[in-house]
């Protein structure tokens, strides 16, 4: 008989179902693992990269410049602007018509030249008058005297009481002081009366005229008072220009040239005469006066000049275009960058070019500044260069 072959038992056969059942679940769960773990650092590394992203999109791109050195210079050219000597309106003293008048703008005069005459029928009237009233006090003041003196003398025989005699010599006083006082307001009509002419109060030229024969004139310079004519001298200027506070050294006592565009190549020997010796808030300069002998009349009021003034030594600055510059309530500023920060540095303006500044102080020339920096820009803000400009120059 052929022995029967070992059949398995049920009991095994059931363990290794159970063996290969969790061999498969662990396999699963692994699988879910790793697919939910790879899901997640999938997220975490969109989240990173997308903050970074943000991050990088937020630092703004700014384009930079350099400053520009300066020569050094030992000149300073401002403008300024020239102004008369001495200039004053003429006004009348006295109301009336206007009877006639002897120069014209432009022409030069003297002092104590007749500029005008008026009319004024009034003054003459009252001044008439005047003299009629101070006339009758005269012969009211004479009576007086030779009455009071009568009683005097009547007064030493005891023919008088004292008493009468005390009243005539009360009577000659007030009488005195009524011709005073007439006499007075002759002579106040009298001058009333000189200021029917205008006369020049100094020699100079005629500037303006503002009258015309047979115009009513008003006394004073308030009110309904007008300027007659306007005189100037010329044969000396002021010129007045405003030196920036950083280059006050050259604002000393001493010779200053005065340049005209419309003359090149002549220099007016001027005189730095005083200044204002206060820095004005507002434009932070100083003001200072040029006295320049105009003899010829060469220049004239009102005419733009160049002033030249020394600087004590050699002065070293830098320019900017107006573009790298920033107008804040603190004053102006400049928009430098350092460590891949934006530091917002004060500067101090010298001459003004037009589409540059000249930068006497605050800046140095291996600076690196913001181009058109946005009004936003903040002071420690980091910036990114724009790509294809380094930090050289």
């Amino acid at each position: 008989m052929t022995p029967e072959s070992p059949q398995p038992s049920s009991r095994g056969v059931s363990a290794a179902a159970k063996v290969i059942g969790l061999l498969l679940m662990l396999a699963v769960s692994i699988g879910l693992g790793l697919l939910i773990f790879k899901g997640i650092q999938t997220r975490v590394h969109a989240e990173t990269a997308l903050r970074n992203e943000t991050n990088a999109d937020s630092v703004p791109i700014v384009n930079i410049i350099h400053p520009k050195r300066g020569a050094p210079t030992s000149e300073l050219i401002l403008p300024g602007s020239a102004e008369p000597f001495t200039e004053t309106p003429v006004y009348a003293r006295t109301s009336g018509y206007l009877k006639r008048w002897h120069f014209d703008i432009g022409a030069r005069v003297k002092a104590g030249d007749l500029l005008a005459e008026i009319e004024g029928p009034e003054v003459d009237q009252q001044l008439a008058q005047a003299r009629a009233e101070l006339n009758t006090a005269r012969a009211n003041y004479e009576l007086a005297k030779s009455t009071a003196e009568r009683w005097q003398q009547l007064l030493a025989t005891d023919s008088v009481a004292r008493q009468e005699a005390d009243e005539k010599q009360g009577d000659l006083r007030s009488k005195r002081a009524i011709m005073d006082a007439i006499a007075a307001n002759v002579r106040r009509l009298e001058e009333t009366q000189a200021f029917q002419k205008v006369y020049a109060p100094f020699a100079g030229v005629i500037t303006a005229r503002n009258t015309d024969t047979g115009a009513l004139i008003n006394a004073g310079s308030s009110g309904t008072g007008k300027e007659l004519f306007h005189i100037a001298a010329l044969d000396r200027l002021r010129v007045f220009v405003g030196v920036p506070q950083s280059y006050t050294a050259a604002a000393r006592p001493g010779p200053a040239d005065v340049t005209l565009a419309e003359h090149p190549g002549r220099i007016y020997r001027g005189q730095l005469a005083r200044t204002t010796s206060s820095i004005d808030p507002s434009s932070r300069t100083l003001r200072v006066e040029i006295d320049v002998a105009n003899p010829d009349g060469s220049l004239l009021p009102g005419s733009y000049l160049q002033v030249h003034l020394k600087l004590p030594g050699a002065a070293q600055s830098v320019t900017v275009p107006v573009s790298a510059t920033l107008f804040r309530s603190e004053g102006l500023r400049v928009a430098a960058i350092r460590d891949g920060k934006v530091s917002l540095i004060a500067v101090a303006v010298g001459r003004d070019y037009g589409n540059e500044l000249e930068i006497v102080s605050g800046l140095r020339p291996e600076d690196v500044l913001v181009n058109n920096p946005p009004d936003s820009l903040l002071d420690g803000q980091l910036v990114r260069i724009a790509e294809g400009q380094g930090t050289g120059k």
